[in-house]
């Protein structure tokens, strides 16, 4: 299904009935990250999976594409759906985009949980590890999505889920250049969403994966802690719907 944000097409999907659930995906993802939970939610969920902008089949707005942004085309998206409050997951930077929504529409929150994903702004030596992968997607594109795919898992799974990782390959490389861009932008610039994680005072999860090469388990694990989040440790890296999909479920339907 389609829907616009200022004249700009987003793609979306919603199935289910019960107490709304927001699936937000992460970056060089799309919604079909997803597609595997949504069976496992929707008899008692309402489920709502969009494609961010310049990513999937939605439409690519400006030249950065900011977590507030993307909050904003999430709860626009919402009141087009008529859904008032939810439960939102967000993968990697789908959790930033989480966490920014969380702080510009608190009251449509009702639980909050973050799958490999971290309320903290990019360090510098990350910000320029940005920049430069700005530079490599202008010179290849497809060596660089190659590349950055293949880094979110860890060395133990890439052999393992080899097929996995050249589907999502073939599906980053339909996605535009331009989008991919404002995507890296946007997370390069984004703040620091620490407080907001401690101040909310629903329920709040987060999922941390033991060998994440994104998210070292060390820090997460110390900010779970300072933030009084409630967390759960499996194995593998940071693509946890694709390496411990298992587990994942399994802490979801606890988590209720």
């Amino acid at each position: 299904m389609t829907f616009h944000y200022k004249n700009i097409p987003i793609q979306y999907e919603i199935s289910g009935n019960g107490p709304s659930l927001v699936l937000l995906h992460g970056f060089l993802e799309s919604s079909t990250m997803w597609n595997s939970l949504i069976p496992q939610f929707s008899k008692n969920n309402t489920i709502v999976t969009i494609d961010f902008p310049g990513h999937g089949k939605s439409g690519v707005i400006s030249e950065i594409h900011s977590m507030e942004l993307m909050a904003e085309v999430v709860n626009e998206l919402l009141q087009h759906l008529q859904i008032s409050s939810a439960t939102f997951i967000g993968h990697s930077m789908g959790g930033y985009v989480a966490l920014a929504y969380a702080e510009m529409f608190s009251e449509k929150v009702e639980k909050l949980i973050l799958l490999n994903s971290t309320p903290i702004a990019d360090s510098e030596e990350r910000k320029e590890n940005r920049n430069r992968a700005l530079k490599v997607i202008d010179q290849n594109p497809q060596v660089y999505i190659s590349m950055a795919i293949g880094n979110l898992f860890a060395e133990t799974s890439r052999k393992k889920f080899a097929a996995e990782i050249e589907m999502l390959k073939k599906e980053v490389y339909s996605f535009p250049v331009e989008g991919i861009k404002a995507a890296i932008k946007g997370m390069r610039d984004r703040k620091d969403r620490t407080v907001i994680l401690k101040d909310f005072n629903k329920g709040k999860y987060m999922i941390l994966a033991e060998e994440d090469p994104i998210l070292p388990i060390s820090d997460a694990k110390q900010l779970a802690e300072q933030c009084g989040v409630s967390v759960k440790i499996i194995e593998g890296g940071h693509m946890s719907m694709i390496e411990n999909w298992d587990s994942v479920v399994k802490y979801l339907h606890f988590i209720g």
